[in-house]
């Protein structure tokens, strides 16, 4: 079954609105029943966080590929697999189903609709971890849905996970993502004026990651017509 693009792009927009709602709903009930170990709050929100995108990408693939990013977009646009008219119109769903997302979160925990974060997140050593947390995301998309299609769901999810844990911006790896935790002053937040260097060094990491892995694992002309048609189920994501 094909989907046009009104269709594809509103589940870009839910699927994104539920994502960044697990993201920053999960930090705000962590917080509340942690007691104050931050430990216990990182967990809990990488593993909600991990646990919406498996149910997010195996509910939305089949319909727009489940980018539910930015950067992600973007590099299918870089590969030719999804044209730079259908990028425009994902960016645009995803940017906005975050603030929305994120505005949910607030609202279902008794909070403002939104409240621009002051959580610092500066210095050079967070910006190479979103470069890094960006560049391993692509990596991962990239070589699972060519190699082992019917896994990229769990990847992505496991992999996120993890570099909550092994990076120390605790892996944003998403402009849209990022955007939208600017407007929540709560454990997932970050500062706006920290934005557009997590930003900047999330799109050089995706780049980085599709020139180095489009040449080292190609795909079959097959693989690439079914793909660009977004209409498999998920194995698809890049």
């Amino acid at each position: 079954m094909k989907f046009d693009l009104r269709a594809r792009a509103t589940a870009e927009f839910v699927g994104t609105a539920f994502l960044l709602a697990a993201i920053i709903g999960s930090g705000i009930m962590g917080e509340r029943l942690a007691g104050g170990n931050v430990a216990i709050v990182l967990l809990a929100n990488a593993l909600a966080t991990g646990a919406a995108l498996v149910a997010l990408i195996l509910t939305f693939g089949p319909i727009s590929c489940a980018h539910f990013n930015p950067a992600v977009t973007l590099a299918e646009a870089l590969v030719h697999r999804i044209g730079w008219r259908d990028a425009v119109a994902y960016i645009a769903a995803q940017c906005c189903g975050g603030i929305v997302g994120a505005i949910v979160a607030h609202l279902m925990f008794g909070l403002r609709r939104y409240s621009l974060s002051s959580h610092v997140r500066s210095g050079w050593p967070l910006l190479l971890s979103e470069f890094v947390a960006s560049f391993g995301l692509v990596t991962v998309i990239f070589c699972s849905s060519r190699l082992q299609s019917n896994v990229t769901p769990y990847a992505v999810a496991g992999y996120i996970v993890a570099a909550y844990w092994f990076t120390a911006s605790t892996s944003f790896a998403n402009p849209a993502v990022t955007i939208a935790r600017s407007l929540s002053d709560t454990f997932a937040g970050i500062r706006p004026s920290d934005v557009p260097g997590f930003i900047a060094s999330q799109l050089a990491g995706t780049v980085a990651a599709t020139l180095l892995f489009r040449r080292l694992v190609p795909e079959s002309p097959a693989q690439a017509r079914n793909e660009i048609s977004c209409n498999s189920p998920v194995d698809n994501l890049i």
